[in-house]
């Protein structure tokens, strides 16, 4: 069976390109981001597969550029 990975805050907010303190905010405005894991009475994580599909969910923002 494979084990799942599990983020660190740090490597998660940079999988997600934000700063940690922003990842706070999420964790506290954004209901539907996941929720962290307790590791240790002072680590948490979250679970790569989880944060993927809530990344699947969000829409998709238009950049602006065409294909021609």
């Amino acid at each position: 069976m494979k084990s799942e990975r599990v983020l660190s805050p740090k490597k998660l907010a940079q999988e997600l390109g934000i700063a940690r303190s922003s990842l706070y905010r999420l964790r506290v405005g954004e209901p539907s981001f996941p929720k962290p894991i307790r590791l240790s009475e002072r680590r948490v994580g979250w679970r790569e597969s989880e944060v993927q599909a809530w990344i699947e969910s969000r829409p998709r923002v238009a950049t602006g550029s065409r294909e021609k």
